[in-house]
Parts: structure tokens; sequence; C-alpha cells
């Protein structure tokens, strides 16, 4: 897998499709203000996960990142761009996920079919990419209360794709992909402190079928010190449990952020 050829193709066209739809509200919401702008993130997540790779009815070791194989805890940016119109708001987010580690297995293990013995040394990759694509229609948006307090439904498509790598000059290398588009529903709320100074919002998105679970929660606060600039501090929680195609992976990143908002 590609990471960086895949994640441009899925960019270009989220981005086309989200600015047509801006487009869109602009040509029909006349009478109705329209927001545009740009956030950028800077995430500082913890993990927690295990990960199995099977191959043809033979069943792979289960293996937790940090213990068995060196993986630690890795910081990210995500870019994020938003428009929207009245009460209907786009977004679309990336989001990059790239662990390694290094370690000498403690076990005799089986990953995608092939043994790795123990004391053997390995090397450890898990490389991965998100894209959403969120729609949130406000149902309730009380101006007067507070500085403005708004709550609404959300609907959003995530867009995971990576893959998982296993290498020993013993063995080779030998590696996992992972495909998955994830609908998920949720709710968001806002709530305005003072005047458009300060602000918070809060949101939790989810899904689960199939003995798979998908969960993503996300508030913080924001201050604009300038017009057509916030400043955000928060905290974002995403869990990915997920047993598909022969692989499995149990998975939370939890984290503060720090985030920088450009718009109007």
């Amino acid at each position: 897998m590609n990471v960086e050829a895949g994640m441009g193709k899925a960019l270009n066209a989220g981005l086309g499709f989200l600015l047509g739809l801006i487009l869109i509200f602009s040509a029909t919401g006349s009478g109705h203000a329209l927001e545009l702008g740009a956030r950028a993130y800077y995430w500082f997540p913890s993990i927690n996960a295990d990960m199995r790779a099977d191959e043809d009815g033979s069943r792979g070791t289960e293996l937790d990142l940090e213990d068995d194989l060196g993986m630690g805890d890795e910081n990210y940016p995500s870019v994020e761009i938003y428009g929207g119109v009245g009460r209907h708001h786009l977004s679309l987010m990336y989001t990059p996920i790239d662990y390694s580690g290094s370690a000498i297995l403690n076990q005799d293990i089986r990953f995608e079919g092939k043994a790795y013995s123990r004391g053997t040394a390995v090397d450890a990759d898990l490389e991965a990419w998100m894209l959403d694509l969120e729609y949130q229609v406000d149902l309730i948006n009380l101006e007067n209360f507070l500085a403005g307090f708004s709550l609404g439904a959300i609907g959003k498509v995530k867009y995971l794709d990576g893959e998982a790598r296993l290498n020993s000059d013993a063995v080779g290398e030998t590696k996992e992909t992972f495909s998955l588009p994830i609908p998920m529903v949720g709710a968001g709320a806002h709530i305005g402190l003072l005047a458009n100074i300060l602000e918070a919002r809060a949101k939790v998105t989810g899904i689960g079928y199939s003995g798979n679970v998908f969960y993503e929660a996300m508030a913080d606060i924001s201050w604009t010190p300038f017009p057509f600039l916030d400043l955000h501090c928060g905290y974002r929680h995403l869990k990915i449990d997920v047993d598909e195609d022969d692989f499995y992976l149990n998975s939370s990143f939890s984290g503060p952020f720090l985030a920088l908002s450009v718009g109007f």
C-alpha cells in the first residue's frame, strides 16, 4: 500500500466534493450566513492497542503493540476544512497514524501465516490514515441562551486505510492491509460562553455491527482574540475495534489537542 498516494487521491476527491457542496449551499442559501474556514490540529494521544493477522484459517497471535512490539505514543497533526450555511454544516478532516517499534519476541508468534520464534528481533509498523466527511444539521438553535446554544444531529463517513507490518532478518517482511468505509451517527453541541470570544463545542459519533465497534468523541474550548482567528484546546478519544478480512485491531487513542482556526 502506498499511503501517501492513496491519501492524496482520497483527499483531493473529498476536497472537491466538499467544496462543490459548499458552492451549492452558497448559491442557494440567500438570507443565511455562510461559514467557511480551515482548522489545523496537533493531537497528543496515548495508544492502547492489540492486533492480530490471520491467514487462510490459520489464527495469528494477538500482539500488544506496546508490550510485545515496542511501540510507544506518538503525536499527530490533523487538518480540517469546514463550511456551511444556516443550520447545515459540513467538514472534512484528515488524520494520519504512524507507529513503529522494535522488540525481541518473548514468545513464539504467528503473523499473516508466518511463524516467528521466541528470541527473534523484529521491527513492527502500524501505518494508517483517516478521512472524515461529516454533515451536521442543527435541530435546536437558541441565539439568546448565554451567548448562543445549538444542538445538532451528525452523520459521518470515516474512511480508514492502512497496513500493519512485521519484519525480521530470519523470516523477512509480512504485512496485512486494511481499508474500511465506516458510517457513523451522533450528536454535536455548541455553547457560546462570552459573546463571540469564548465558546465550547462537543460532539460524539459511533456505530457498532457484527462485533465491530467504532466511536469518537471530541470536546474543546475556543478563544477568539481577533476576528476570523480562533485558538482551541480540547480532548479527543477514538476507539477502533475491528475484526475484518483476517485482520483484528482493538485500539483506543486518547489525549489532548491544540488547534488553530481561520474562517469567516
